[in-house]
């Protein structure tokens, strides 16, 4: 594993993103400085930072997993302190209960690491039950002011990144069906058939991130006070994708029964030409119907508003060397065809 890659992201957080954040962490460092005086208010400022996530479901799932492990470190910690004293290493033991502690209730990692350090805090700042009481009401005031910064500074809905990766994953699909459309009737070399294999294959993991894109958009719309305008655009985008799914294992399967039963004299078959007709027809209409959903990465690229997919594709029997092939390949056909088509 290289270095940059451990401590670097692939893209960076959105500047806003880090903008509440701190706005967060000031105001919950102001608010508990003048409501609990008399230390540092450094559980409000680590509560607010923590809370302030992508999503607001996030951020109430922080929170929760923030107070909850405050509130049991800092109860391990007064407990401790009471029976033990203060001696120096009664810290280690404190950290050591409240992993224990954590696990035996099945905690999350983040909230069992949460215990061990609250714990360790307390021990280490001040052990008394004033002292404990008032880095528990610290923290709930950070959380709190985590939460309502996030929900109320435009709190993040995460619509585009869904539309892009589904517009994406709809180029690139149509894209395949014209590329085996055209490798269809010709000769290929073997690198080429090998370069149709690869590109073919690179459509499962555009729609595996489609897929997360529009998850992680439905999740940001949970307790989103503008979940209500973008409920609606998401629902669509999942439905498209639902239908553009099943096409993908369709596209990937003709490409390589195209791949695995190829010889030079395929071309010569009558029902090949029209095959590669009707997958330049789906082609289109998958573009249409990325069009209509209003996700293209191109929007300058226009498609004809008229489906290209007509009446179902009769063909004469082939060859004998050649039927297993044009078979598969009207088969898979078939059922590009019935997710594409709507029938009356």
């Amino acid at each position: 594993m290289r270095i940059h890659a451990a401590i670097r992201a692939s893209k960076r957080s959105p500047l806003l993103q880090v903008v509440k954040s701190a706005a967060a962490t000031i105001a919950a460092w102001l608010l508990a400085g003048w409501v609990v005086p008399g230390q540092l208010p450094v559980f409000a400022a680590i509560a607010a930072l923590l809370v302030v996530q992508p999503s607001v479901n996030q951020s109430l799932s922080k929170a929760l997993e923030r107070s909850i492990g405050v509130i049991v470190g800092v109860v391990i910690a007064v407990a401790l302190g009471l029976l033990l004293g203060s001696p120096s290493w009664i810290v280690l033991l404190a950290i050591v209960v409240a992993m224990l502690v954590a696990w035996a209730f099945k905690a999350t990692p983040g909230t069992g690491n949460q215990v061990a350090i609250s714990a360790m805090l307390v021990l280490a700042l001040g052990s008394t039950p004033d002292y404990a009481i008032a880095r528990i009401f610290e923290t709930l005031i950070g959380v709190v002011i985590g939460i309502v910064v996030n929900a109320l500074i435009v709190p993040p809905v995460l619509v585009a990144p869904a539309r892009r990766d589904l517009g994406l994953l709809g180029s690139e699909l149509a894209a395949s069906l014209d590329r085996l459309a055209g490798a269809l009737p010709e000769p290929q070399s073997s690198a080429k058939l090998q370069e149709l294999m690869l590109e073919a294959r690179l459509l499962r993991p555009m729609k595996d991130a489609a897929e997360a894109s529009i998850a992680a958009g439905e999740e940001s719309l949970t307790l989103n006070p503008r979940r209500s305008t973008h409920r609606e655009e998401l629902r669509e985008m999942r439905a498209l994708l639902e239908r553009l799914s099943p096409i993908v294992t369709q596209t990937i399967g003709m490409t390589r029964a195209y791949f695995d039963h190829y010889d030079d004299s395929i071309g010569q078959e009558p029902a090949v030409t029209a095959i590669a007709e009707q997958l330049r027809r789906a082609g289109h209409d998958v573009r249409l119907a990325v069009q209509i959903a209003d996700v293209s990465p191109e929007p300058e690229t226009l498609t004809s508003a008229i489906p290209a997919l007509t009446a179902p594709l009769v063909i004469r029997p082939p060859s004998s060397t050649h039927w297993i092939l044009i078979g598969s390949l009207m088969e898979d056909l078939r059922r590009i065809r019935g997710e594409l088509v709507e029938e009356e």
